[in-house]
């Protein structure tokens, strides 16, 4: 008989983040919109991906928020896979295609979507973005690999201004938006810039672009981040710590990117600790896990003894990191970066 393979067991697997042992076996990231011709089996593709993602949470009740795949090209059938979604546990709700420019749909800011904003809202489903989603593809060239890397974070962050500038919120003001790995240090400007903008086109131009008919919004752009958006902050460095107040304690939700070679592992208690460093204790507990718990509703008193057994202490994380680990080829401790990581 083969020998199985432990390390894919649930409650290994779930605390690899936290004691750095290798595990293997995870998927992908974003699905991008299909062409008409290949829907169909996209779909029953995505569809079969959730059912096992739906079983793989159950194993561990409580303990994992799966993010179940929608497509967008039918609105009907993403409502029942929203639906879906929320019957069958899976408490991080959907992530969102990639959908670039010319993609073949209307895009995220069409009222088109609605419907599946409301189902979203009336069932309690989180909105996810995963950055590296939504950037155009136009073939390989010597420099597409440095045009990704460089817009990657525009096409990322582009569904925040496209649900907030197309009223998204108001008219579904508990709908909820995370955008994941897609950095911290521009949302500062963007929430400017976007209140900026609006703050123009009611008064009807925006320089010499006349808008007869303006598109308000009940409050300023940079508002509904306060109340319906969320940051899932991938291998944070001390200066995200440092300027976290200007993006919003409340706001921000400590990612490890497990298993990316960019992310925390194989150093992640080193990292928290390089990162939380003398940041307030209440502050630190929302990054790393309240704010997570509120969004995607974990139940603490469930975790609490979990986290007690596995997690890094309030005193390791305080006691800082002398040196940086030399084998580690994490962001979270270099610089902070501009962009989507």
């Amino acid at each position: 008989m083969q020998e199985k393979d432990t390390r894919s067991e649930p409650s290994e697997r779930l605390e690899v983040a936290y004691t750095d042992k290798p595990v293997s076996g995870w998927g992908g990231l974003v699905a991008m919109v299909p062409s008409a011709e290949d829907y169909r089996l996209r779909l029953a593709g995505l569809r079969a991906h959730n059912r096992w993602l739906a079983e793989w949470c159950a194993a561990l009740p409580g303990r994992r928020a799966g993010i179940g795949q929608v497509l967008l090209n039918d609105v009907d059938e993403a409502i029942r896979d929203v639906e879906w979604i929320a019957a069958h546990g899976l408490t991080g709700g959907i992530l969102l295609p990639g959908m670039p420019p010319g993609c073949g749909i209307d895009p995220l800011h069409s009222p088109i979507y609605d419907p599946v904003w409301r189902a979203c809202e009336e069932n309690g489903v989180v909105l996810n973005v995963h950055g590296g989603s939504g950037s155009p593809f136009d073939g390989f060239f010597p420099a597409t690999l440095a045009l990704f890397a460089l817009e990657a974070a525009f096409y990322a962050h582009r569904p925040l201004w496209a649900l907030v500038l197309s009223g998204a919120f108001d008219r579904f003001p508990t709908l909820k938006m995370v955008l994941a790995e897609a950095g911290s240090s521009w949302v500062p400007t963007t929430l400017q810039a976007m209140d900026n903008i609006q703050a123009k086109q009611e008064q009807g131009n925006i320089g010499v672009l006349n808008i007869p008919e303006p598109l308000k919004l009940r409050m300023k752009p940079s508002e509904y981040w306060r109340t319906n958006c969320w940051l899932g902050a991938s291998f944070m460095t001390r200066g995200d710590a440092e300027d976290r107040r200007a993006v919003g304690v409340d706001r921000i939700m400590w990612g490890s990117d497990f298993p990316h070679e960019e992310g925390t592992y194989p150093h992640t208690r080193e990292s928290l600790a390089h990162t939380f460093a003398g940041v307030d204790h209440d502050e630190v507990a929302a990054m790393v896990g309240l704010n997570a718990a509120t969004v995607y509703g974990f139940d603490l008193d469930l975790l609490r003894p979990i986290a007690d057994r596995i997690g890094p202490s309030v005193d390791d994380v305080e006691a800082g990191l002398e040196t940086i680990p030399a084998d580690t080829t994490s962001f979270a401790f270099g610089p902070r970066s501009v962009g989507a990581a």
